[in-house]
């Protein structure tokens, strides 16, 4: 585990910063902007969960942050320094829960009969913001990816994640019996 004594080094005033195979690059750096985004998700995610979330999705929800962590040290780390240091790195496996978890959700939520606004209850708005968040992210790796080697598997787990958090706010909806609002499209 990493252990910080000091948190700040004034290496980065001048926008550049170091990353974790020690590479300095501007701190525009889309690989930069990759993995702010990710910390950016997480964080919300951890506003959703202090906002009041049934017990039935914290646990999920904790398993989630601790795999975006894994998720921005493996594009923090290119694969091309993995010699250096051993990172975790996402694989299939991680999306393939979030599979079991979504279907698992649905079968209580049931099947969507319109498009769903984001909203509800507290919660189930915040964890909309986490899965816009996640988008972008998303958007952001796939730019990376036409540029730099990216590990093929963080784009399927926030692929997945996104749909998760869907799934996830619907299922805060419906136990605090809050009713989804959906699209009235005026006609």
């Amino acid at each position: 585990m990493p252990r910080l004594t000091k948190i700040y080094t004034r290496q980065g005033d001048k926008g550049s910063t170091s990353l974790g195979t020690k590479q300095r690059v501007s701190k525009d750096d889309l690989r930069v902007q990759a993995y702010g985004e990710v910390d950016e998700l997480n964080s919300t995610i951890g506003l959703a969960m202090a906002s009041g979330l049934d017990e039935s999705l914290l646990l999920s929800l904790k398993q989630i942050q601790n795999e975006l962590f894994n998720l921005g040290a493996d594009l923090a780390f290119p694969e091309s320094g993995e010699d250096q240091i051993p990172v975790p790195r996402v694989n299939r496996g991680t999306a393939l829960d979030l599979e079991t978890l979504i279907d698992e959700l649905m079968a209580v939520v049931g099947p969507l009969e319109n498009f769903v606004l984001p909203g509800g209850c507290m919660g189930a708005a915040f964890l909309h913001v986490a899965r816009t968040i996640c988008r972008r992210a998303e958007r952001t790796v796939v730019a990376l990816d036409r540029s730099e080697e990216v590990n093929s598997e963080i784009l399927v787990y926030l692929n997945r994640l996104s749909d998760a958090l869907f799934v996830m706010a619907r299922y805060e909806n419906h136990v605090r019996g809050v009713e989804e609002p959906l699209w009235d499209t005026g006609g």
